[in-house]
């Protein structure tokens, strides 16, 4: 445990030495103060909508911000997890600490550890400054806020623990590729699905229902974003959720859930395992 903690810390160290850190924080800048501006314009231009209907232009807009805070999350922790092991491999660090009396697997989880603070704690200090800028422009506070964050982290976990796994087959930059890649299209059949269970094709809808699966991060996206609607907006527009691609009708089952753990710890085992047959 000592060495599992001690390289998850100087993971966080190497992490925050990465250009790609400062390239994350300069888009997070960017990106809220974007939203700062449009929810201002939201009320200036749009004065004359009811409580609901504002309500339902805030939870739309702040889905959509939100995922563009989850990408950049993706973009980071993905970008960030192929370096840290692929890259100590290439350029030979990795074999200089484990010619130490070291396991392989106490790296690889320690390392692990790292990103995933990384990970939390971008999307909780930028998640809670979005919102925060939600309540001062609009007044709006989704009523699910905790769970909403905490569903976030867990798709940039989902995410980073992929590209560990695929950092110790591939290069860094291939894995990193890769594993945004695999993001991308995931939540593309999502909105397939989505329109498929719209127009009551079972075939289409499947196309959703087996990618997130097998790549979790669509689903746990789409559970943050019911975390961050008002409840009420589904009986007054129940007809603007059909296949709409950045709402949700329905909160996550604790059955999808347990299952996303469960795919967590087989993926970052089979890392574990792959990475410890590695020829260094």
């Amino acid at each position: 445990m000592t060495t599992v903690l001690t390289v998850a810390a100087l993971t966080l160290r190497e992490a925050a030495r990465r250009r790609v850190l400062r390239s994350l924080a300069v888009l997070t800048i960017l990106l809220l103060s974007l939203s700062a501006w449009g929810f201002t314009r939201i009320d200036a231009e749009f004065g004359g909508l009811t409580s609901g209907e504002s309500r339902f232009a805030a939870s739309l807009v702040l889905n959509l911000v939100m995922f563009g805070l989850s990408l950049i999350a993706a973009l980071g922790t993905a970008f960030l997890a192929g370096p840290t092991l692929a890259g100590e491999t290439e350029s030979g660090i990795a074999l200089a600490m484990l010619t130490r009396p070291v396991r392989r697997a106490s790296v690889l989880f320690g390392k692990w550890l790292g990103l995933v603070a990384f990970g939390t704690g971008f999307v909780a200090v930028a998640g809670l400054a979005q919102l925060l800028i939600v309540l001062v422009t609009t007044g709006y506070w989704p009523p699910s806020p905790v769970t909403g964050l905490a569903l976030l982290a867990a798709q940039a976990v989902v995410l980073l623990t992929l590209g560990l796994l695929l950092s110790t087959t591939i290069s860094p930059m291939a894995s990193g590729i890769v594993a945004v890649g695999l993001f991308g299209a995931t939540w593309i059949a999502g909105v397939i699905g989505g329109l498929g269970a719209a127009l009551g094709n079972d075939s289409v809808r499947r196309i959703g229902t087996v990618s997130q699966a097998i790549l979790p991060t669509d689903g746990l996206w789409r559970g943050a974003m019911n975390a961050f609607q008002d409840p009420s907006l589904l009986a007054g527009f129940s007809e603007a959720f059909e296949g709409h691609p950045f709402l949700s009708a329905a909160p996550l089952t604790p059955a999808y859930l347990g299952w996303a753990a469960v795919w967590t710890v087989l993926i970052l085992s089979l890392a574990a395992l792959a990475f410890q047959r590695r020829d260094l």
